[in-house]
């Protein structure tokens, strides 16, 4: 029969080696301290960690979404946004990561928030709005130079929202209104171009064959006759009112008096003195 004192000892070596067993998951990895030494990491799977010579620290490997605060930032044209962006990092080498530096998402976020001043304010507001993509990379680039001493990679930097002053938004909504104006205004000039230019054409066509303008002038007294009216239109050329507005000019001058008569308020005139050799 085993003695207690030893049974005792046997049940405690079970519970320490029981305790001593560490599952890490898949995404996770197991960066063990034995005596204050570093070792090589461990995991996935079953690892042993025999306190208190062994301290472990976990580490995830999965992407994390990090946001980075809103930033005030003055624009290269002197314009004031406040700007905030969305971050994601993965840990790459999991001892770098714990040796390196204290709290390697800590460190990555005060390296995101500096250098997002930093390069958007080398930029003018234009360029910000249209061309995010490539200071997105420019950014991305930055912060992976940044964390790669401490085995951190910065897989994708978005700029999340830009706010705008009031003032802004109103300056630019004109400037948009009259963009579209002037487009509108050469789109509307080039449909009359193109119309004018048809005319000339159609009318290049018509003088060829001046029974086709008959034909166009019955085409026209159709269309108006399908309608239920009681009122024809005649067209006139403007030859003829031109005629006629000669005619009636030659015969006002003609029928106008050569001799104009005495006003009715002018002295009337003296007659002639006799002739004294008559």
């Amino acid at each position: 029969m085993i003695d207690t004192p030893i049974l005792l000892l046997i049940v405690i070596i079970a519970l320490y080696l029981i305790s001593s067993i560490k599952i890490l998951k898949e995404y996770e990895r197991g960066v063990i301290f034995r005596l204050g030494r570093i070792s090589p990491s461990k995991g996935p799977g079953i690892i042993l960690v025999f306190r208190p010579l062994d301290q472990i620290v976990r580490v995830s490997l999965r992407q994390e979404a990090m946001e980075v605060p809103p930033q005030d930032i003055i624009t290269r044209d002197n314009v004031t946004l406040k700007v905030n962006a969305v971050i994601t990092l993965r840990v790459i080498d999991p001892t770098k990561a714990v040796i390196e530096v204290a709290n390697y998402i800590y460190q990555t976020s005060q390296f995101s928030q500096t250098t997002l001043r930093s390069v958007l304010g080398e930029v003018e507001l234009d360029e910000l709005l249209a061309h995010r993509d490539r200071l997105n990379q420019r950014i991305q680039t930055i912060l992976d130079g940044h964390t790669a001493p401490f085995g951190v990679k910065v897989v994708s930097v978005e700029v999340k929202q830009v706010d705008m002053p009031e003032s802004m938004l109103r300056a630019m909504a004109k400037q948009a209104e009259a963009e579209r104006e002037r487009r509108s205004k050469i789109i509307h000039a080039e449909g009359e171009f193109n119309a004018a230019q048809k005319l000339v054409d159609a009318a290049a066509l018509l003088a060829t064959q001046p029974m086709t303008l008959q034909l166009r002038y019955l085409q026209t007294l159709t269309e108006i006759g399908v309608e239920k009216n009681t009122t024809i239109v005649f067209p006139l050329p403007m030859e003829l009112m031109t005629l006629l507005n000669k005619t009636v000019q030659t015969l006002d001058t003609v029928a106008k008096p050569s001799a104009q008569p005495d006003s009715p308020g002018a002295p009337p005139s003296s007659p002639a003195p006799p002739d004294p050799l008559a």
